[in-house]
């Protein structure tokens, strides 16, 4: 079985052809990746391997769906292209993202993310509704998430806008692990996310979070092999240190950068900052001395909680983070674990005084860490 769902292992060769197609493509066009020619391909290979339950859409049905893509629709730009709010003829609201032509993500990732999405599901994993290939156009169809993205709920917020509490950021973090836990451990082969950040994780009601954007995702070492070897993409700020210096790719990489993005979330500090006094614009270099003197870990709260959070949670939180920031790939948690862990802390109830006892087994824990 692969990816725990019962699909035939020949289609593991379908993302292995991948890596075929996107040499060809990088030879056929350096200044267009998206080149006419290659949408043949496409098509042919998400016709004949399968796309599971995506639908394929038309140009002009998203083109109707969005108001001709007008800015009144859009949800929000980044270096892949832009994200526009549809509705569809059967009144279904969803996200289409258009992907820019000069943009981050070519064919290859095109491709990557709709065959990822198409076999792997799960409740903390965004759902592809569709997708379409239309010339030189490559779009792609997600349920709409109403609240939008982790980043728009803890970085640079608006006057009126709540800052997330305690509870929220530990439940955000706990559904963010439960997905990468299914990535990790169910999926067979493993995959390897590649691309754990804020803006990739999406909000539903009652802040539910969602991995999303996939086009980064590798499958993971299998057989004897302890990892993949592969050209360095992520996001910088990230990305595990033995990825950056070696390439080599492992499950433990994704866990890493989940350990930034739980230290956002503790924080409220950006993975860098260059507005931040030079000490303190790495954000894990500016974490790494402080995890040892427990006297500062009260000071490395998100200053817009206002104390209102359980110091003794705070200190477990801090550990975990810690432990997923190890410099040694092999001293980081599973990511079992590491849900398991949040799980936990997710469930607990506690006074938002902040005057809650701590417990010195949860201070060394988090100094051993």
């Amino acid at each position: 079985e692969m990816f725990g769902v019962g699909w035939p292992l020949p289609l593991v060769a379908v993302l292995v052809e991948l890596n075929m197609l996107s040499v060809e493509y990088s030879k056929s066009s350096e200044s267009c990746p998206l080149k006419t020619e290659t949408s043949i391909d496409m098509v042919g290979i998400l016709r004949n391997r399968g796309h599971g339950e995506a639908t394929i859409f038309t140009l002009r049905e998203l083109a109707d769906a969005t108001k001709n893509f007008s800015q009144d629709c859009l949800l929000g730009r980044g270096g892949f292209g832009s994200v526009y709010k549809a509705f569809l003829s059967d009144r279904q609201v969803v996200a289409v993202k258009q992907l820019d032509l000069n943009g981050l993500q070519g064919s290859r990732e095109f491709l990557v993310e709709v065959l990822m999405l198409s076999l792997l599901h799960h409740p903390n994993l965004v759902k592809l509704c569709g997708y379409c290939v239309d010339g030189d156009q490559r779009l792609l169809i997600y349920e709409y998430m109403p609240l939008g993205s982790l980043e728009d709920h803890l970085h640079d917020l608006s006057p009126d806008q709540e800052p997330l509490d305690w509870t929220t950021r530990m439940k955000i973090a706990a559904d963010a692990a439960a997905g990468l836990e299914y990535l990790h451990d169910e999926a067979i082969p493993a995959v390897i996310y590649r691309d754990i950040k804020p803006s990739n994780i999406l909000l539903g009601e009652g802040y539910h979070a969602k991995l999303s954007d996939f086009g980064l995702a590798k499958l993971g070492p299998v057989g004897d092999k302890t990892h993949v070897t592969t050209r360095v993409m992520g996001t910088h700020g990230y990305c595990a240190p033995e990825y950056l210096s070696t390439g080599k790719l492992t499950i433990k990489s994704d866990i890493y950068s989940f350990g930034v993005v739980f230290l956002e979330l503790i924080t409220g500090r950006r993975a860098l900052d260059s507005n931040r006094p030079p000490e303190e614009q790495d954000l894990v270099a500016w974490a790494r001395p402080l995890f040892k003197d427990q006297r500062k870990f009260p000071k490395m709260a998100d200053p817009l909680l206002q104390a209102r959070f359980p110091k003794r949670g705070l200190y477990q939180a801090l550990a975990i983070a810690a432990m997923c920031l190890q410099e040694k790939a092999k001293n980081r948690p599973s990511i079992r674990e590491v849900a398991a862990a949040l799980s936990y802390l997710a469930s607990q109830t506690y006074e938002s005084t902040g005057k809650s006892e701590i417990d010195k087994r949860d201070a060394e824990w988090c100094m051993l860490a």
